[in-house]
């Protein structure tokens, strides 16, 4: 596969060892190019503006700048680069930190690493990608709201099909085409959920399609 069809990942971890392991794995997909690698959270920033990667593998406990903090600073900057979390640690407040920040995934480092390529690949595509054990807990957080008004009644008929769309991982693209309209239109529709329904990220839209039945299974 030429290089400009490859999908371009910068790596951002304090810990060298896991980058050099990662960039070992990644040489050997035809799909994937390791284009550049970051030791912090205000180096991943400088990095990413200067190499505009497709996906970025962030790190969450880092020196200087955490990677929180870095990856609102980046999609602040690079909305279009997509940006998937990765820690030791399972605590919702950082699962929803990150996500609320703009991760489009969350990854736990015992993930094998055929489940960080599918990462990358899923983030890439406009996709969401959690680990088993996040989208658990997440799902949890989501039923544990169900004290508050079902925020669902203002959506508009369309506006259901697109949150259904998602509640499948669809990417704009995909639900444009499916419904066929334009991926720009997809990509508006999607923006009037979150802010309907006082969602942070297509992450937890999904999420919430699942948890609310609006997400049909698939046949």
């Amino acid at each position: 596969m030429p290089d400009s069809e490859k999908i371009r990942v910068l790596l951002v971890d304090d810990h060298a060892v896991v980058r050099m392991g990662l960039k070992t794995f990644f040489a050997l997909q035809d799909d994937i190019e390791v284009v550049g690698e970051a030791s912090d959270g205000s180096e991943a920033v400088a990095v990413a503006r200067r190499l505009t990667p497709d996906v970025i593998l962030m790190d969450l406990l880092m020196p200087n700048m955490d990677g929180l903090t870095a990856i609102g600073r980046i999609k602040g900057e690079l909305p279009e680069t997509e940006i998937v979390a990765v820690t030791s640690f399972m605590e919702e407040e950082k699962v929803t930190a990150a996500l609320e920040a703009g991760a489009s995934g969350y990854l736990l480092k015992d993930a094998e690493a055929e489940e960080v390529a599918a990462a990358v690949r899923s983030a890439y595509a406009g996709e969401v990608h959690l680990d088993a054990a996040v989208a658990r807990l997440l799902a949890q957080r989501m039923r544990e709201r169900k004290t508050k008004p079902d925020p669902v009644e203002p959506l508009t008929e369309r506006e259901r099909e697109v949150l259904a769309l998602l509640g499948h991982g669809m990417s704009n693209r995909e639900i444009g085409a499916a419904l066929f309209i334009t991926e720009r239109t997809a990509r508006t529709y999607v923006s009037n959920i979150l802010g309907k329904l006082g969602l942070s990220s297509r992450t937890q839209a999904a999420l919430y399609a699942v948890e609310h039945r609006i997400a049909e299974p698939a046949t």
